[in-house]
């Protein structure tokens, strides 16, 4: 559900209420093993160490958020115990092996692997002493974040194939939010020190847009492998968000999700093997409770009240100014206006 629909929780926590109805709850009901590694932002892991297994995770392996580091002597919870033999280890590869392991235990039946990467993101900069350099003398730059995100991902997927798992397993790799604006590569004298992330992209320099409600801020990849259910190198233009998740798992695990639980996602299962369109119009983004975005294929009003144009695949959205919209500016406005009223309330 939108964070709209869940009273806008506040940044590390979790409606008790909604703690029935989650993902992997639903999954474990089924008879699925759940699991779930790298990071965990709904609570102090110290001060709540039950909290993945109320939320439907048999087992974690998770860096201490806001306790300690995540990727050089990295502070790791795992099923409620303070992990002590990792002081020499990358955390990354902590969660790797973890979650292989998991599915060595588990690939006779039915599991649900959570892999919730560390990785790319800047060390956290609100713990005393700050986190340790790694190897290079310095924090990884975005740039070798990324390169060692990819080699982990690929040990996971090479692990699926060894088990002889790939083709009743679904990878599904997407992400929450685009690059950041610029990452820590050092800290001295007490201060931290950063460097600005900016990426190639059909010949542009795109900066960091994370946080925005830019495309660079909320179009992010999806990427889907099942060999024998879907077709190699397929692609599809649909609207997809993050609320279409669960019903979509829940779909392709045979989990029924009522429609009177009025969940604001909707499946794409069938499209993932060769079907239909879901029929999306717009999805929502949120980074903040008066941060957000209705996007449809070619518009965008944002929580500002403007209004913005994005024509195909071009490269830039343009803001359309009230005094010059057309007739169609004005049809889209007054619909996206409607959704955003169904959503927030008059």
């Amino acid at each position: 559900r939108y964070p709209v629909h869940l009273g806008h929780p506040a940044w590390g926590t979790f409606p008790r209420e909604a703690e029935a109805g989650t993902l992997a709850r639903r999954l474990q009901r089924a008879g699925y093993a759940t699991a779930i590694a790298g990071k965990w932002q709904l609570t102090l892991l110290g001060r709540e160490p039950d909290h993945p297994h109320r939320l439907g995770f048999d087992t974690y392996c998770l860096f201490g958020w806001h306790e300690g580091p995540r990727y050089h002597q990295p502070w790791i919870w795992q099923d409620g115990r303070r992990r002590e033999d990792v002081a020499d280890r990358y955390g990354p590869d902590v969660y790797v092996e973890f979650l292989i392991d998991f599915m060595k235990r588990h690939r006779e039946g039915p599991f649900f692997a959570f892999y919730s990467m560390a990785l790319c993101h800047a060390v956290s900069d609100d713990f005393q002493p700050a986190p340790p350099y790694g190897p290079k003398g310095r924090y990884e730059n975005f740039a070798e974040m990324m390169a060692a995100m990819d080699e982990r991902v690929g040990r996971l997927v090479e692990a699926v194939d060894r088990l002889g798992l790939a083709e009743r397993t679904l990878i599904f790799f997407l992400t929450d939010n685009g690059s950041p604006r610029s990452v820590y590569v050092r800290h001295e004298n007490g201060r931290f020190q950063s460097e600005k992330v900016v990426s190639r992209w059909r010949g542009q320099l795109i900066p960091g847009g994370k946080g925005t409600v830019t495309d660079w801020g909320i179009r992010v990849p999806g990427i889907a492998r099942w060999p024998g259910r879907i077709a190699s190198g397929s692609r599809s233009g649909a609207l997809i968000d993050l609320s279409d998740l669960l019903p979509t798992f829940c779909e392709l695990a045979g989990v029924p999700v009522a429609a009177a639980e009025g969940l604001d996602g909707r499946s794409f299962a069938g499209l993932l093997q060769g079907g239909q369109d879901p029929g999306r119009e717009w999805v929502f983004s949120q980074s903040k409770p008066n941060l957000w975005c209705l996007r449809t294929r070619e518009w965008k009003l944002r929580s500002d009240g403007t209004l913005w144009r994005i024509p195909g695949e071009a490269d830039t959205e343009t803001r359309v100014e009230p005094a010059e919209a057309g007739p169609e500016a004005v049809q889209v406005r007054a619909k996206l206006e409607a959704i955003r009223a169904r959503l927030f309330g008059p």
